[in-house]
């Protein structure tokens, strides 16, 4: 393990360089720009590490169908990577998504591309989440092939399209309809530092429409505001946090978690608005976040049927609930050798004890461990202001990461 690790400290630029080539590409999703770019790079860099790889285009009919319009011209691909170790009996998968969200405000390089490296730190978008991990993962095969150390198991790499939407595109695919084999699965992101991620909530996004009745402004009480019976619905959910929070779950590393909803992320007024016009339409988007404890179908009847109640409480107000996205909670107790060797390769490099976490985001976890039925964990180098301006990795964690790929590579055989 000294010889990869010296491999992988003296191979920084490279992390470096690929890192800054993949923030490159402006991967932004919506709409999913320059998808065929970064991934016919991704290909390249996966054979030059010694895997065999392809680029697998997502059919034509299914782009159209799961993505509006305005998106049909933008391609989707995913690309594989796979090795076969001789005599090894188990396969290991590791994830990635490549696109990032969209940018905004001033950035202290300049362009949010930039992939600028200052005091051991790379900026850009993607450099956390989660182009940084890709970087890590190709510098630890690397290294493997430059040491002509024979990992433990066979090793398959996905590198996927559309997380920052649903991933239905991306891991959903690869889970579902991908020629892979896994025996345990690696998503390189949902901790980071000494944590080790064994689970994740959930999530329930809908849009709640309030329809009111368009009056002139100097007649109010001729109409019916749909905006003052918005805000006396959201007001009425503050009863509802307070009831989903008597909910608890406890993690392995001991934190108590708790249900939550946040309301109006997005909100809007419909249609023929004007500040002399009575609001006819307004909307609100509810971000419901499940506990992994939780029961999926049962929480989101609940929301429901609450936000039926409430509006009923209301005198005159109207609405149409909408489902816009969900992804499902997983999470696995941490006793499974796979967890326990993952673990001891954090510790290892790092040099100090691992927890394991349980994160509040979602990531493509439950599609391994749900679709699967895997053992499947997150971990990676992780970073600061994610999907905010000036996100950046620390260059210290992106070696440490690649150092720990490649401890748990030739160190677990499954």
């Amino acid at each position: 393990m000294d010889r990869l690790n010296t491999i992988i400290d003296r191979s920084a630029p490279v992390l470096l360089g690929r890192l800054k080539r993949l923030v490159g590409f402006p991967t932004v999703n919506p709409p999913g720009a320059d998808y065929g770019a970064i991934t016919g790079y991704l290909a390249r860099e996966l054979a030059r590490v010694g895997l065999s790889a392809r680029r697998i285009p997502i059919p034509g009919k299914l782009l159209r169908k799961s993505l509006p319009e305005w998106q049909h011209g933008f391609p989707r691909y995913n690309v594989l990577g796979k090795l076969r170790v001789p005599g090894a009996t188990k396969t290991v998968h590791f994830n990635a998504h490549y696109d990032v969200v969209p940018v905004s405000g001033t950035w202290r390089h300049g362009s949010p591309f930039s992939g600028a490296v200052e005091k051991g730190l790379i900026y850009g978008r993607g450099t956390a989440d989660m182009k940084g991990s890709i970087a890590s993962l190709l510098t630890a095969l690397d290294a493997l092939r430059l040491a002509r150390a024979r990992p433990k198991m066979n090793i398959e790499v996905s590198f996927t399209a559309d997380e920052e939407t649903d991933s239905y595109l991306g891991s959903r695919w690869v889970v579902d309809e991908a020629p892979i084999r896994p025996d345990y699965a690696i998503v390189m992101e949902g901790a980071e530092g000494s944590q080790v991620c064994c689970g994740h909530n959930g999530t329930l996004w809908l849009e709640v429409r309030v329809h009111g009745r368009a009056a002139h402004g100097s007649t109010p009480w001729e109409g019916v505001n749909a905006f003052e019976k918005m805000s006396a619905l959201v007001l009425d959910l503050e009863a509802y946090k307070k009831r989903i929070a008597r909910t608890t779950f406890r993690t392995p590393e001991g934190v108590v978690m708790r249900p939550t909803i946040n309301v109006g992320g997005v909100f809007s007024c419909g249609e023929g608005a004007k500040i002399n016009t009575v609001p006819a339409q307004a909307s609100f988007s509810i971000d419901r976040r499940v506990l992994a404890v939780e029961d999926h179908a049962a929480a989101e009847r609940d929301l429901r049927a609450y936000l039926a109640a409430a509006a009923r409480r209301i005198p005159g107000c109207r609405i149409t609930v909408t489902k816009t996205s969900e992804n499902f909670s997983c999470f696995t107790r941490p006793d499974h050798p796979f967890f326990r060797a993952m673990a001891a390769s954090v510790e290892g490099v790092l040099g100090k004890p691992t927890v394991f976490h349980v994160s509040t985001g979602f990531n493509d976890v439950h599609f391994f461990s749900h679709h699967l039925k895997i053992p499947a964990l997150g971990y990676g180098p992780g970073g600061d202001d994610i999907h905010a301006v000036d996100e950046r990795a620390r260059v210290k964690d992106l070696v440490s990461a690649a150092k720990i790929y490649a401890s748990l590579l030739t160190t677990f055989a499954g």
